[in-house]
């Protein structure tokens, strides 16, 4: 495998003093968090107001006010950084959002930056943005509605530290691992912080990348949704298992996600229509229920449907064909049956699974990849061997998506690997590096490559071309273990690599995922 000797880092100087907080008025209160003495707090009410106002009426912001009335698609604030060192900075949204979990996109200079999720809360809170990179001199930052009704009372900047070294050890989670799992995953490890491996969803629109752009992407993504039973028995078929085995005769990685059908209660009604049964509006499956009763008709659905799932993985096994495994996806985002009620039944059911497939089945040709950025989803260090974010920015935003990378990290302190696992807008390499964003790999989502107002022809030739970026012909033959050396054990030692309700983002990329299987 071809490596990038990796960035050094951008080494952010601190910031001098910008702007002095405004008197708060009574019944104001601090900011919370940020509590870095270099930060410096910036207040939203004094930035540029496109379609908002400033409110006063809920307690407990800072400066003279805060921003509300994002409402409409356009709405947004912008906030004026003076006599900026430059640099990499890490920002920090203040913010309220009593209405529910919310997403706001980020802009800096103008350019997108990127997506900050906002938890629930009747409070002003902080929420991490990732990382900015700003020029010296004048910037602006823009927080513009993406799933409105929430409140921005500042945003905060604090020079970014370099990365530490990874501490990723490269030993499976399954402790019979079988030696394609091992090597794949000793390769991936040996690889990340040094380049990204490119990945496409689903073969037609590989083949569109090998027509137009004269290359093969790294990595494969397909689909185990046909073969859910409540599908089968409704006349679907797949040869996605075929595609998996031909791919692997390229030499290529193969990642499979599953749309999995609800086992029963299809709705069937124009718009909630049997093949939609995997999103929580077409269907009255209800997983907690199901969980809590293992003696229900319902439990024994969910079994047998895991059972008819891991039939196909066992044809892979057979082949000798290892599996970046990504079931259970994007389930706190809630359009999901199996994310529909809460965290509990759905790290439950990933439980489930896993013990499941590995331990009745034996498959041990799975690496498995968890899909959620929320600690209280996570379903343990133990059944996870690589966590994983989907991103769907707006047309235009090639940003590395730093905001998700930087919690994923947070979330298994580093010690496991990163992958960005679906995206519209492919990152901008260079960006990946200048804001070391070392996501393992990416995966465009189906059609998104050939879409000009996502990726034009010529960005995605670029990214391609990158030396940064590993393409198929440039794996090496990581079954025979060249990629990293034999495979770490168990208590290996970790490799450390320097390196310098739902939302509407959320509904447009399930529209996106249905119009691409109907």
């Amino acid at each position: 495998m071809r490596f990038r000797t990796s960035p050094s880092g951008v080494l952010a100087a601190s910031v001098a003093c910008l702007l002095a907080l405004s008197a708060a008025p009574p019944g104001a209160a601090a900011h919370p968090a940020d509590t870095r003495a270099e930060a410096q707090v910036y207040e939203a009410e004094t930035g540029a107001l496109h379609g908002v106002t400033v409110g006063t009426s809920a307690a407990g912001y800072s400066g003279t006010g805060y921003v509300e009335g994002f409402d409409a698609a356009d709405d947004s604030v912008t906030v004026t950084v003076p006599d900026s060192p430059g640099g990499l900075h890490d920002l920090t949204i203040h913010y309220r959002a009593p209405y529910g979990q919310k997403t706001a996109s980020l802009q800096v200079n103008g350019q997108g930056a990127g997506d900050v999720t906002f938890t629930p809360t009747d409070t002003f809170s902080t929420a991490a943005a990732g990382r900015v990179l700003l020029e010296e001199g004048e910037n602006t930052v823009t927080v513009l509605n993406n799933w409105g009704w929430y409140e921005i009372d500042a945003i905060s900047l604090s020079p970014s530290e370099p990365r530490p070294p990874h501490q990723v050890s490269g030993a499976p989670v399954d402790p019979d691992a079988g030696p394609e799992a091992r090597e794949l995953l000793s390769d991936l490890t040996g690889n990340y912080g040094k380049n990204i491996l490119s990945g496409q969803q689903d073969m037609a629109s590989v083949q569109w990348l090998e027509d137009n752009v004269g290359a093969s992407p790294a990595v494969a993504g397909l689909d185990m949704m046909d073969y859910s039973p409540s599908r089968v028995e409704r006349g679907t078929s797949s040869t996605e298992v075929e595609n998996a085995l031909a791919w692997d005769e390229r030499g290529g990685i193969t990642t499979f996600v599953w749309h999995w059908n609800a086992p029963s209660g299809l709705i069937d009604e124009p718009g909630k229509e049997w093949w939609r049964g995997f999103y929580t509006d077409a269907t009255t499956f209800d997983v907690a229920a199901a969980i809590a009763d293992k003696q229900s008709p319902e439990y024994e659905l969910l079994l047998r449907d895991i059972d008819a799932i891991a039939q196909e993985l066992s044809r892979l096994q057979d082949a000798g064909v290892p599996v970046l495994w990504r079931p259970l996806h994007e389930a706190e985002g809630g359009w999901f049956w199996w994310g529909a009620k809460g965290p509990e039944p759905a790290k439950e059911l990933w439980r489930i699974m896993y013990d499941r497939m590995v331990n009745h089945h034996g498959l041990h040709n799975l690496l498995w990849v968890w899909n959620s950025v929320d600690p209280a989803w996570y379903p343990g260090d133990d059944v996870v061997d690589i966590v994983s974010a989907d991103s769907y920015p707006q047309q235009g935003d090639h940003g590395p998506v730093s905001g998700t990378y930087e919690k994923l990290v947070q979330l298994v302190g580093d010690e496991k690997l990163v992958a960005l696992t679906e995206t519209g807008s492919i990152p901008d390499p260079e960006l990946l590096r200048t804001y070391e964003a070392d996501w393992s790999w990416f995966t465009t989502w189906s059609g998104f490559s050939a879409d000009e107002a996502y990726n034009p022809l010529e960005f995605v030739e670029r990214v391609y071309r990158d030396e940064g970026v590993i393409t198929l012909d440039e794996l090496p033959d990581w079954r025979a273990g060249s990629g990293s050396g034999a495979p770490p054990g168990p208590g290996a030692s970790p490799v450390s690599t320097v390196a310098p309700e739902s939302d509407s983002s959320g509904r447009e990329a399930a529209a996106r995922e249905a119009g691409a299987r109907r």
